[in-house]
């Protein structure tokens, strides 16, 4: 063959090979643009993730302070409200007991004394009549 023939045949054989390469070269440049893409969204992820940890320590924090206070509460609840509140209800409890028999009695002593009404009523009459 002579260097023309080869240096067309090896033409013919490249052209295939330049396409590809730059359909290659295509594709990069698409890649490269969506990396870029990817390097912008993962900086974005980076400040947000930066913004929730600030914010999740400052919740800890918040949490930590409320169950400091929770657990005060607790102990006052169970120190001195709960002590107070048995008392006060003790005091209720035996006041009621009193009134409910003092009731009772009540209700016997009028008994007694609509008896009573009706006896001297009628010794007062007999004594008047006796007079």
């Amino acid at each position: 063959m002579a260097d023309k023939e080869i240096l067309t045949a090896l033409s013919d054989m490249l052209e295939p090979i330049q396409t590809n390469i730059q359909e290659m070269r295509e594709d990069i440049q698409e890649i490269k643009g969506d990396i870029s893409e990817l390097k912008e969204d993962v900086s974005g992820l980076k400040k947000d993730v930066s913004g929730l940890k600030k914010d999740v320590a400052e919740l800890k924090e918040d949490v930590s302070d409320l169950k400091v206070r929770v657990k005060k509460i607790e102990l006052t609840q169970e120190n001195e409200i709960l002590p107070r509140l048995q008392t006060i209800e003790a005091c209720y409890t035996s006041t009621y007991d009193r009134y409910r028999e003092q009731v009772e009695e009540h209700e016997e002593m009028k008994q007694d004394i609509a008896i009573l009404k009706e006896v001297v009523t009628e010794h007062s009459k007999i004594l008047q009549r006796i007079s």
